[in-house]
């Protein structure tokens, strides 16, 4: 547990180094770059299907490293495939700028009821709040607020992304990816070491909770 925290202390310090540290895009001239990414993600970057990313007001240095890695299959995601091989540098953060710079609209919390280790029924909202403000002492997995803030807004420069409002499904999906080494790209191994503790109905909890925060 001690090593988690420390990952996040870590990782926390690094917000000052970051300041100057933003994306040089240009959200009108990625405007029409981003037309491409509209059938899947919306051409506002709010996307209906849940299994596709809100990509509106993420921050841009977020938005940039994710296609970069994703290009550079560091981030392999399947539906992605050569989707970014033909854009530049310059092209990728432009088109970051643009879906950075457009309002998110949230997708909304559900009532919801999960099972924890006991075998005991809980409301699953009040388990998500718990965990994403508090954390859990028990096995180990820090405050979400720590890094993604309070209302779930993130911190733009340091390349924390926002996450209130995405999908919950696609949010969960990442935690089980990160927690399972399917997805290798987070800094410090952050997420990876935070989702290792978390269980298949806190995941649940949070992402649900994360959905409807503003």
């Amino acid at each position: 547990m001690k090593n988690v925290f420390k990952y996040v202390l870590m990782v926390a310090g690094v917000v000052v180094i970051a300041q100057g540290a933003m994306a040089a895009g240009n959200a009108d001239a990625g405007k029409d770059k981003a037309a491409a990414c509209a059938a899947c993600h919306g051409a506002d970057g709010n996307s209906a299907a849940p299994n596709f990313p809100k990509l509106a007001g993420l921050g841009e240095k977020y938005l940039a490293k994710q296609m970069n890695d994703i290009k550079a299959g560091t981030r392999p995601v399947v539906e992605m495939t050569g989707q970014l091989d033909n854009l530049s540098e310059q092209d990728i953060e432009d088109v970051a700028a643009f879906f950075s710079s457009q309002p998110l609209q949230l997708s909304g919390s559900q009532e919801l009821t999960v099972k924890v280790g006991s075998g005991i029924e809980v409301d699953g909202l009040k388990l998500g709040e718990k965990i994403y403000r508090a954390g859990s002492a028990e096995v180990g997995a820090p405050a979400c607020t720590g890094c993604h803030s309070p209302r779930g807004q993130g911190n733009a420069p340091a390349g924390y992304p926002r996450i209130s409002g995405q999908h919950a499904d696609y949010i969960e999906k990442q935690l089980r990816d990160f927690r399972a080494g399917n997805r290798i790209n987070d800094d410090s191994q952050i997420m990876r070491q935070v989702a290792g503790h978390l269980t298949d109905s806190e995941i649940k909890a949070v992402a649900n909770y994360i959905a409807g925060l503003n």
